[in-house]
Protein backbone atom coordinates (compact mmCIF):
# COMPACT_ATOMS: atom_id res chain seq x y z
CA UNK A 1 0.00 0.00 0.00
CA UNK A 2 2.41 2.63 -1.19
CA UNK A 3 0.56 4.40 -3.99
CA UNK A 4 -1.31 7.65 -3.46
CA UNK A 5 -5.10 7.76 -3.62
CA UNK A 6 -6.28 11.33 -2.90
CA UNK A 7 -9.97 10.47 -3.27
CA UNK A 8 -12.39 7.57 -3.37
CA UNK A 9 -13.85 6.70 -6.75
CA UNK A 10 -17.62 6.89 -7.04
CA UNK A 11 -17.70 3.34 -8.37
CA UNK A 12 -15.89 2.00 -5.28
CA UNK A 13 -18.15 4.03 -2.98
CA UNK A 14 -21.29 2.70 -4.65
CA UNK A 15 -19.93 -0.85 -4.49
CA UNK A 16 -19.28 -0.57 -0.76
CA UNK A 17 -22.70 0.96 -0.14
CA UNK A 18 -24.41 -1.77 -2.17
CA UNK A 19 -22.56 -4.55 -0.33
CA UNK A 20 -23.30 -2.95 3.06
CA UNK A 21 -27.01 -2.66 2.26
CA UNK A 22 -27.07 -6.27 1.01
CA UNK A 23 -25.50 -7.48 4.24
CA UNK A 24 -27.76 -5.27 6.36
CA UNK A 25 -30.86 -6.66 4.64
CA UNK A 26 -29.74 -10.27 5.08
CA UNK A 27 -28.77 -9.70 8.73
CA UNK A 28 -32.10 -8.01 9.47
CA UNK A 29 -33.97 -10.92 7.86
CA UNK A 30 -31.91 -13.38 9.91
CA UNK A 31 -32.65 -11.43 13.10
CA UNK A 32 -36.38 -11.49 12.33
CA UNK A 33 -36.27 -15.26 11.77
CA UNK A 34 -34.31 -15.82 14.98
CA UNK A 35 -36.78 -13.65 16.89
CA UNK A 36 -39.69 -15.68 15.54
CA UNK A 37 -37.97 -18.92 16.52
CA UNK A 38 -37.60 -17.66 20.08
CA UNK A 39 -41.20 -16.41 20.20
CA UNK A 40 -42.98 -19.28 18.44
CA UNK A 41 -41.68 -22.87 18.67
CA UNK A 42 -43.85 -23.89 15.68
CA UNK A 43 -42.50 -21.15 13.42
CA UNK A 44 -41.15 -22.41 10.09
CA UNK A 45 -38.43 -20.23 8.58
CA UNK A 46 -38.69 -19.15 4.96
CA UNK A 47 -35.12 -20.36 4.45
CA UNK A 48 -35.69 -23.90 5.78
CA UNK A 49 -35.53 -25.75 2.46
CA UNK A 50 -34.41 -29.17 3.73
CA UNK A 51 -32.21 -30.74 6.41
CA UNK A 52 -29.06 -29.41 4.75
CA UNK A 53 -30.25 -25.86 4.00
CA UNK A 54 -31.92 -24.86 7.25
CA UNK A 55 -31.64 -21.48 8.98
CA UNK A 56 -33.46 -22.89 12.00
CA UNK A 57 -30.86 -25.59 12.65
CA UNK A 58 -28.01 -23.07 12.30
CA UNK A 59 -29.60 -20.44 14.54
CA UNK A 60 -30.51 -22.99 17.21
CA UNK A 61 -27.03 -24.52 17.18
CA UNK A 62 -24.19 -23.57 19.52
CA UNK A 63 -22.97 -21.10 16.89
CA UNK A 64 -26.25 -19.19 16.49
CA UNK A 65 -25.76 -17.00 19.55
CA UNK A 66 -22.97 -15.87 21.85
CA UNK A 67 -23.71 -14.98 25.48
CA UNK A 68 -27.38 -15.40 24.59
CA UNK A 69 -27.24 -12.70 21.87
CA UNK A 70 -28.06 -13.99 18.37
CA UNK A 71 -25.23 -13.55 15.86
CA UNK A 72 -27.71 -11.89 13.48
CA UNK A 73 -28.12 -8.98 15.92
CA UNK A 74 -24.38 -8.35 15.81
CA UNK A 75 -24.57 -8.48 12.02
CA UNK A 76 -27.28 -5.81 11.94
CA UNK A 77 -25.19 -3.45 14.10
CA UNK A 78 -21.99 -4.08 12.10
CA UNK A 79 -23.58 -3.58 8.69
CA UNK A 80 -25.46 -0.48 9.91
CA UNK A 81 -22.13 1.09 10.94
CA UNK A 82 -20.54 0.19 7.61
CA UNK A 83 -23.56 1.57 5.74
CA UNK A 84 -23.20 4.97 7.43
CA UNK A 85 -19.49 5.03 6.63
CA UNK A 86 -20.20 4.07 3.02
CA UNK A 87 -22.73 6.91 2.71
CA UNK A 88 -20.09 9.31 4.05
CA UNK A 89 -17.60 7.99 1.53
CA UNK A 90 -20.09 8.35 -1.31
CA UNK A 91 -20.74 12.00 -0.44
CA UNK A 92 -17.04 12.80 -0.87
CA UNK A 93 -16.30 10.39 -3.72
CA UNK A 94 -14.33 11.73 -6.66
CA UNK A 95 -13.98 15.14 -5.00
CA UNK A 96 -10.78 17.00 -4.28
CA UNK A 97 -9.94 18.79 -1.06
CA UNK A 98 -10.93 17.72 2.49
CA UNK A 99 -14.08 15.89 1.39
CA UNK A 100 -12.13 13.75 -1.06
CA UNK A 101 -9.39 13.01 1.46
CA UNK A 102 -12.01 11.98 4.03
CA UNK A 103 -13.65 9.63 1.55
CA UNK A 104 -10.33 7.85 1.08
CA UNK A 105 -9.96 7.44 4.83
CA UNK A 106 -13.55 6.16 5.05
CA UNK A 107 -12.48 3.30 2.81
CA UNK A 108 -9.66 2.64 5.27
CA UNK A 109 -12.05 2.59 8.22
CA UNK A 110 -14.33 0.16 6.39
CA UNK A 111 -11.31 -1.99 5.58
CA UNK A 112 -10.35 -2.15 9.28
CA UNK A 113 -13.92 -3.15 10.19
CA UNK A 114 -13.88 -5.69 7.36
CA UNK A 115 -10.81 -7.39 8.80
CA UNK A 116 -12.71 -8.02 12.04
CA UNK A 117 -15.86 -8.96 10.12
CA UNK A 118 -13.99 -11.36 7.86
CA UNK A 119 -12.47 -13.12 10.89
CA UNK A 120 -15.95 -13.62 12.32
CA UNK A 121 -17.52 -14.94 9.11
CA UNK A 122 -14.60 -17.27 8.43
CA UNK A 123 -15.15 -18.82 11.87
CA UNK A 124 -18.93 -19.02 11.41
CA UNK A 125 -18.57 -20.30 7.85
CA UNK A 126 -16.19 -23.02 9.01
CA UNK A 127 -18.66 -24.01 11.73
CA UNK A 128 -21.51 -24.14 9.21
CA UNK A 129 -19.72 -26.08 6.47
CA UNK A 130 -17.41 -28.41 8.40
CA UNK A 131 -18.96 -28.72 11.87
CA UNK A 132 -22.73 -28.41 11.45
CA UNK A 133 -22.74 -29.45 7.78
CA UNK A 134 -25.90 -27.33 7.60
CA UNK A 135 -26.22 -24.09 5.66
CA UNK A 136 -28.17 -20.87 6.06
CA UNK A 137 -29.01 -18.74 3.02
CA UNK A 138 -29.06 -15.45 4.94
CA UNK A 139 -25.72 -16.34 6.54
CA UNK A 140 -24.04 -16.98 3.20
CA UNK A 141 -25.34 -13.68 1.85
CA UNK A 142 -23.72 -11.87 4.79
CA UNK A 143 -20.49 -13.82 4.27
CA UNK A 144 -20.45 -12.70 0.64
CA UNK A 145 -21.12 -9.08 1.63
CA UNK A 146 -18.32 -9.03 4.21
CA UNK A 147 -15.82 -10.62 1.82
CA UNK A 148 -16.82 -8.15 -0.90
CA UNK A 149 -16.39 -5.20 1.47
CA UNK A 150 -12.97 -6.49 2.48
CA UNK A 151 -11.81 -6.66 -1.14
CA UNK A 152 -13.36 -3.40 -2.36
CA UNK A 153 -12.39 -1.31 0.67
CA UNK A 154 -8.90 -2.79 0.70
CA UNK A 155 -8.33 -1.72 -2.89
CA UNK A 156 -9.95 1.69 -2.34
CA UNK A 157 -7.93 2.36 0.82
CA UNK A 158 -4.62 1.82 -0.94
CA UNK A 159 -2.33 4.71 0.00
CA UNK A 160 -4.38 5.85 3.00
CA UNK A 161 -3.67 3.18 5.62
CA UNK A 162 -0.28 4.44 6.80
CA UNK A 163 -1.61 7.72 8.13
CA UNK A 164 -5.02 6.39 9.17
CA UNK A 165 -4.35 6.04 12.92
CA UNK A 166 -2.91 9.57 13.03
CA UNK A 167 -5.87 11.07 11.19
CA UNK A 168 -8.56 9.10 13.08
CA UNK A 169 -8.56 11.45 16.08
CA UNK A 170 -9.01 14.45 13.79
CA UNK A 171 -11.91 12.76 12.02
CA UNK A 172 -13.54 12.06 15.38
CA UNK A 173 -13.25 15.72 16.28
CA UNK A 174 -14.79 16.69 12.96
CA UNK A 175 -17.65 14.25 13.63
CA UNK A 176 -18.34 15.87 17.00
CA UNK A 177 -18.41 19.33 15.38
CA UNK A 178 -20.92 18.24 12.72
CA UNK A 179 -24.50 18.16 14.06
CA UNK A 180 -25.68 15.78 11.33
CA UNK A 181 -22.77 13.36 11.67
CA UNK A 182 -22.95 13.42 15.46
CA UNK A 183 -26.71 12.80 15.41
CA UNK A 184 -26.27 9.81 13.10
CA UNK A 185 -23.47 8.38 15.24
CA UNK A 186 -25.53 8.80 18.43
CA UNK A 187 -28.56 7.25 16.71
CA UNK A 188 -26.45 4.27 15.61
CA UNK A 189 -25.04 3.78 19.10
CA UNK A 190 -28.41 4.13 20.79
CA UNK A 191 -30.04 1.82 18.27
CA UNK A 192 -27.33 -0.81 18.77
CA UNK A 193 -27.68 -0.67 22.55
CA UNK A 194 -31.48 -0.85 22.34
CA UNK A 195 -31.40 -3.76 19.89
CA UNK A 196 -29.01 -5.78 22.05
CA UNK A 197 -30.86 -4.89 25.26
CA UNK A 198 -34.41 -5.44 24.02
CA UNK A 199 -33.89 -8.40 21.68
CA UNK A 200 -34.83 -11.54 23.65
CA UNK A 201 -31.70 -13.39 24.65
CA UNK A 202 -31.77 -17.09 23.96
CA UNK A 203 -31.15 -17.83 27.64
CA UNK A 204 -33.80 -15.35 28.84
CA UNK A 205 -36.41 -16.74 26.46
CA UNK A 206 -35.64 -20.25 27.64
CA UNK A 207 -35.86 -19.30 31.31
CA UNK A 208 -39.16 -17.47 30.83
CA UNK A 209 -40.65 -20.36 28.90
CA UNK A 210 -39.54 -22.85 31.54
CA UNK A 211 -41.00 -20.75 34.35
CA UNK A 212 -44.32 -20.36 32.52
CA UNK A 213 -44.52 -24.07 31.82
CA UNK A 214 -43.72 -24.99 35.41
CA UNK A 215 -46.46 -22.69 36.70
CA UNK A 216 -49.23 -23.86 34.38
CA UNK A 217 -50.87 -27.28 33.91
CA UNK A 218 -50.60 -28.99 30.54
CA UNK A 219 -53.16 -27.37 28.29
CA UNK A 220 -55.44 -29.42 26.04
CA UNK A 221 -55.37 -28.24 22.42
CA UNK A 222 -58.50 -26.84 20.82
CA UNK A 223 -59.92 -28.82 17.90
CA UNK A 224 -58.52 -26.39 15.30
CA UNK A 225 -55.13 -26.35 17.03
CA UNK A 226 -55.12 -30.15 17.12
CA UNK A 227 -55.92 -30.36 13.42
CA UNK A 228 -53.18 -27.88 12.49
CA UNK A 229 -50.70 -29.62 14.74
CA UNK A 230 -51.46 -33.06 13.30
CA UNK A 231 -50.91 -31.75 9.76
CA UNK A 232 -47.64 -30.06 10.77
CA UNK A 233 -46.39 -33.07 12.72
CA UNK A 234 -47.22 -35.52 9.93
CA UNK A 235 -45.14 -33.40 7.54
CA UNK A 236 -41.95 -33.77 9.61
CA UNK A 237 -39.35 -36.24 8.30
CA UNK A 238 -38.90 -39.56 10.09
CA UNK A 239 -35.57 -41.39 10.35
CA UNK A 240 -34.60 -44.81 11.71
CA UNK A 241 -33.02 -44.82 15.18
CA UNK A 242 -30.64 -47.50 16.42
CA UNK A 243 -32.16 -47.31 19.91
CA UNK A 244 -34.09 -50.31 21.28
CA UNK A 245 -37.72 -49.51 22.11
CA UNK A 246 -38.08 -52.55 24.40
CA UNK A 247 -41.67 -53.04 23.34
CA UNK A 248 -42.72 -49.41 23.82
CA UNK A 249 -45.07 -47.95 21.23
CA UNK A 250 -43.51 -44.48 21.57
CA UNK A 251 -39.74 -44.03 21.82
CA UNK A 252 -38.55 -40.53 22.73
CA UNK A 253 -34.84 -39.82 22.33
CA UNK A 254 -33.30 -36.57 23.54
CA UNK A 255 -29.76 -35.50 22.63
CA UNK A 256 -28.74 -33.47 25.64
CA UNK A 257 -26.08 -31.13 27.08
CA UNK A 258 -26.26 -30.31 30.80
CA UNK A 259 -24.84 -26.82 30.20
CA UNK A 260 -27.46 -26.02 27.54
CA UNK A 261 -30.27 -23.69 28.78
CA UNK A 262 -32.90 -25.08 26.34
CA UNK A 263 -32.02 -28.57 27.61
CA UNK A 264 -32.87 -27.44 31.12
CA UNK A 265 -36.07 -25.83 29.88
CA UNK A 266 -37.30 -28.95 28.11
CA UNK A 267 -36.25 -31.11 31.07
CA UNK A 268 -38.53 -29.01 33.29
CA UNK A 269 -41.34 -28.62 30.73
CA UNK A 270 -41.57 -32.15 29.41
CA UNK A 271 -41.03 -34.09 32.63
CA UNK A 272 -44.72 -33.97 33.69
CA UNK A 273 -45.82 -34.82 30.15
CA UNK A 274 -43.64 -37.92 30.02
CA UNK A 275 -44.60 -38.91 33.57
CA UNK A 276 -48.29 -38.66 32.64
CA UNK A 277 -47.98 -41.05 29.71
CA UNK A 278 -45.75 -43.48 31.58
CA UNK A 279 -48.41 -43.67 34.30
CA UNK A 280 -51.37 -43.94 31.92
CA UNK A 281 -49.70 -46.32 29.43
CA UNK A 282 -47.20 -48.44 31.40
CA UNK A 283 -44.50 -49.83 29.14
CA UNK A 284 -45.89 -48.02 26.09
CA UNK A 285 -43.72 -44.88 26.31
CA UNK A 286 -39.94 -44.97 26.70
CA UNK A 287 -37.71 -41.91 27.19
CA UNK A 288 -33.98 -42.12 26.48
CA UNK A 289 -31.37 -39.41 27.04
CA UNK A 290 -28.37 -39.42 24.72
CA UNK A 291 -25.32 -37.28 25.42
CA UNK A 292 -24.26 -34.61 22.96
CA UNK A 293 -22.08 -32.22 25.02
CA UNK A 294 -21.13 -29.04 23.17
CA UNK A 295 -17.55 -29.32 24.34
CA UNK A 296 -14.58 -29.85 22.06
CA UNK A 297 -12.89 -32.01 24.68
CA UNK A 298 -15.10 -34.97 23.79
CA UNK A 299 -17.19 -33.73 20.83
CA UNK A 300 -15.08 -33.15 17.73
CA UNK A 301 -18.18 -31.88 15.94
CA UNK A 302 -18.42 -28.74 18.12
CA UNK A 303 -14.96 -27.15 18.49
CA UNK A 304 -15.05 -23.88 20.40
CA UNK A 305 -18.70 -24.27 21.44
CA UNK A 306 -17.84 -23.12 24.96
CA UNK A 307 -19.52 -25.62 27.30
CA UNK A 308 -16.30 -26.46 29.14
CA UNK A 309 -17.88 -28.73 31.77
CA UNK A 310 -20.36 -30.57 29.55
CA UNK A 311 -18.23 -33.70 29.06
CA UNK A 312 -17.63 -34.04 32.81
CA UNK A 313 -21.35 -33.49 33.45
CA UNK A 314 -22.34 -36.27 31.02
CA UNK A 315 -19.91 -38.67 32.69
CA UNK A 316 -21.15 -37.69 36.16
CA UNK A 317 -24.76 -38.54 35.28
CA UNK A 318 -23.77 -41.90 33.79
CA UNK A 319 -21.78 -42.84 36.88
CA UNK A 320 -24.59 -41.61 39.15
CA UNK A 321 -27.14 -43.74 37.27
CA UNK A 322 -25.09 -46.82 38.11
CA UNK A 323 -25.67 -45.95 41.78
CA UNK A 324 -29.37 -45.19 41.31
CA UNK A 325 -28.78 -41.45 41.68
CA UNK A 326 -28.93 -40.35 38.04
CA UNK A 327 -32.08 -38.24 38.38
CA UNK A 328 -30.72 -36.42 41.44
CA UNK A 329 -27.47 -35.75 39.57
CA UNK A 330 -29.36 -34.34 36.58
CA UNK A 331 -31.44 -32.12 38.83
CA UNK A 332 -28.34 -30.78 40.58
CA UNK A 333 -26.56 -30.06 37.29
CA UNK A 334 -29.50 -28.18 35.82
CA UNK A 335 -30.04 -26.25 39.06
CA UNK A 336 -26.39 -25.17 39.04
CA UNK A 337 -26.12 -24.84 35.28
CA UNK A 338 -24.98 -21.20 35.15
CA UNK A 339 -21.99 -21.78 37.43
CA UNK A 340 -20.76 -25.31 36.86
CA UNK A 341 -17.11 -25.94 36.05
CA UNK A 342 -15.29 -29.26 35.64
CA UNK A 343 -14.12 -29.09 39.27
CA UNK A 344 -17.61 -28.22 40.53
CA UNK A 345 -19.06 -31.16 38.57
CA UNK A 346 -16.57 -33.48 40.26
CA UNK A 347 -17.60 -32.12 43.67
CA UNK A 348 -21.27 -32.63 42.81
CA UNK A 349 -20.56 -36.12 41.55
CA UNK A 350 -19.12 -36.99 44.95
CA UNK A 351 -21.75 -35.28 47.13
CA UNK A 352 -24.88 -35.91 45.00
CA UNK A 353 -23.97 -38.97 42.96
CA UNK A 354 -21.95 -40.76 45.62
CA UNK A 355 -19.08 -41.20 43.15
CA UNK A 356 -15.70 -41.57 44.84
CA UNK A 357 -13.67 -42.75 41.83
CA UNK A 358 -14.64 -40.13 39.21
CA UNK A 359 -11.11 -39.72 37.82
CA UNK A 360 -10.52 -43.45 37.61
CA UNK A 361 -13.81 -44.03 35.77
CA UNK A 362 -13.68 -40.91 33.59
CA UNK A 363 -11.81 -42.09 30.48
CA UNK A 364 -13.76 -45.35 30.17
CA UNK A 365 -17.12 -43.64 30.67
CA UNK A 366 -16.24 -40.85 28.27
CA UNK A 367 -16.00 -43.44 25.48
CA UNK A 368 -19.70 -44.20 26.05
CA UNK A 369 -20.47 -40.49 25.79
CA UNK A 370 -18.53 -40.37 22.52
CA UNK A 371 -20.63 -43.24 21.19
CA UNK A 372 -23.75 -41.12 21.76
CA UNK A 373 -22.02 -38.19 20.04
CA UNK A 374 -21.25 -40.36 17.02
CA UNK A 375 -24.89 -41.41 16.83
CA UNK A 376 -25.98 -37.77 17.03
CA UNK A 377 -23.58 -36.79 14.28
CA UNK A 378 -24.94 -39.56 12.03
CA UNK A 379 -28.43 -38.11 12.61
CA UNK A 380 -27.20 -34.58 11.79
CA UNK A 381 -27.65 -33.32 15.32
CA UNK A 382 -26.07 -29.86 15.39
CA UNK A 383 -27.34 -28.43 18.66
CA UNK A 384 -29.12 -29.33 21.85
CA UNK A 385 -31.67 -30.34 22.75
CA UNK A 386 -32.62 -32.38 19.69
CA UNK A 387 -35.66 -34.65 20.10
CA UNK A 388 -36.75 -37.65 18.07
CA UNK A 389 -40.22 -39.10 18.73
CA UNK A 390 -40.42 -42.49 17.01
CA UNK A 391 -37.75 -41.18 14.64
CA UNK A 392 -39.54 -37.91 13.89
CA UNK A 393 -37.20 -35.01 14.54
CA UNK A 394 -39.22 -32.59 16.68
CA UNK A 395 -38.04 -29.00 17.31
CA UNK A 396 -38.35 -27.40 20.72
CA UNK A 397 -42.09 -26.94 21.22
CA UNK A 398 -44.40 -26.01 24.07
CA UNK A 399 -45.38 -28.73 26.53
CA UNK A 400 -48.92 -29.02 25.14
CA UNK A 401 -47.58 -29.69 21.65
CA UNK A 402 -45.06 -32.21 22.94
CA UNK A 403 -48.01 -33.86 24.69
CA UNK A 404 -49.89 -33.85 21.38
CA UNK A 405 -46.92 -35.47 19.61
CA UNK A 406 -46.91 -38.41 22.02
CA UNK A 407 -50.69 -38.75 21.75
CA UNK A 408 -50.40 -38.73 17.96
CA UNK A 409 -47.88 -41.58 18.02
CA UNK A 410 -50.02 -43.62 20.42
CA UNK A 411 -53.06 -43.37 18.14
CA UNK A 412 -51.37 -43.75 14.74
Amino acid sequence: MTSSAPFLSRRAALSMLGLALLGLTASAAAAVVHYQLLADPLYRSVCDFNDTWSCTQVYESAYGAFWGIPVAVGGVVWFAAVTLLAVTGLRGAARSGPAGALSGRVAGYIFVLSIAGLSAVLYLGYASVFVLKTYCLFCFITYFAVAGLFLVSGAAADGTMTGLPRRALGDLRALVRSPVALSLAVALGAGAIALVALFPRQVDAVTAAAAAAAAAPIRTLEASEQSNFDQWYASLPRVPLAVPADGAKVLIVKFNDYQCPPCRMTWEQYKPVIAKYMAQYPGKVKFVTKDYPLDGECNVNTPGAGHAAACEAAVAVRLARAKGRGEAMEEWLFANQTQITPDLVKQGARSIGGITDFEAQYAKTLELVKADIAMGASLKVTGTPTFFVNGTRVPIIKAEFFDAAIAYELTH
